[in-house]
């Protein structure tokens, strides 16, 4: 691999002389410049990125950490990153894995978006501490390098769960997410806590994980056991997809029998027979605001929490009893 010093052995100049060229540097001439470019193309140079990223102390990427990349519900979040990125003349990664979280101590990138349950939040405080900037959408960390941009989730949940009350049902069923997921432990919360005021209803749990696989699962368990019309709150919308595929295979009906709300709005819901009630919010701006939050941080500005807001999309997958 061709290095600096075989720009300069060649050019007849110093080391830090081609170090300025490469840079564009005013120390050194125009003229000096120009022919030094033209014999690193000459020898294919590549520069070192992680060594520039380490002299000028920042390499204008920003690592997105998630915990999977399946499904439909990151292309929004991505795309408002991108484009807040972009405009601020930063590129971005995707990573997940534990072995991508040396970026952050490497500083191969300048600060962290992090929606990753697997991404341990001692070792995130730990990065804070030595000055890491990071923003945390799945978390509550309270350290002055570190930003949270969260969801709703207990106000979306609590919309939801009212909704399939204000229908008359006396039976609810609840398809929880993965055990270890910040959302799914503020829905289930606040699902729990408005059902607890309405002590005649009967709550149900069903163990899920996010994926259509656990809704189909749950619409299972729940026909096996029918004996009146429930209503059914999936805790993402990936379950509630799965369950009205296992559902379509059977003798009931969306809508008549079982009454079903989701959480997240992604488009798939809009194709769904009956329309699938669900939680919206703007994916998109969810990831721009995490993404202007974090650059704040790398330049110095004091940024306050935020939250997103969610609203009720009604469908017409619910009905009265």
């Amino acid at each position: 691999m061709v290095s600096i010093k075989d720009i300069a052995k060649k050019a007849g100049v110093s080391v830090s002389t081609v170090s300025y060229a490469l840079n564009g540097n005013p120390k050194v001439t125009e003229e000096t410049r120009a022919r030094i470019l033209v014999i690193a193309k000459e020898l294919n140079y590549v520069p070192n990125a992680a060594a520039r990223s380490l002299k000028k102390k920042e390499s204008r990427i920003i690592g997105v950490f998630l915990t999977e990349f399946s499904g439909a519900f990151y292309g929004g979040l991505l795309q408002g990153i991108k484009e807040v990125l972009n405009d601020k003349e930063y590129d971005l990664v995707v990573c997940s894995g534990k072995e991508s979280h040396r970026m952050l101590p490497e500083r191969i990138i300048d600060g962290a978006i992090i929606l990753d349950e697997q991404f341990n939040s001692e070792e995130l405080l730990q990065y804070a501490d030595r000055g890491h900037k990071i923003v945390v959408l799945d978390r509550e960390l309270s350290h002055p390098n570190v930003n949270q941009v969260l969801l709703d989730n207990k106000a979306g949940a609590m919309l939801a769960t009212e909704y399939l009350l204000e229908q008359g049902h006396r039976r609810i069923y609840i398809v929880n997410g993965p055990k270890g997921s910040y959302d799914a432990r503020q829905r289930l919360q606040a699902s729990k806590q408005t059902l607890d005021r309405h002590p005649k209803v009967e709550y149900i749990e069903i163990e899920g994980d996010f994926n259509k696989s656990a809704g189909e699962q749950a619409a299972k368990q729940i026909i096996d056991a029918y004996t009146e019309p429930v209503a059914v709150f999936c805790l993402n919308d990936e379950m509630a997809i799965g369950f009205y595929n296992y559902v379509a295979s059977t003798e009931y009906r969306i809508g008549e029998h079982i009454h079903i709300v989701g959480f997240d709005n992604i488009e798939l819901t809009e194709y769904t027979q009956p329309r699938l009630a669900t939680i919206n919010y703007s994916k998109k701006k969810w990831g721009a605001l995490a993404a202007e939050q974090l650059i704040k941080l790398l330049q110095g500005e004091s940024v306050e929490n935020e939250r997103i807001y969610v609203t009720l999309v009604t469908g017409n997958s619910v009905g009265r009893v």
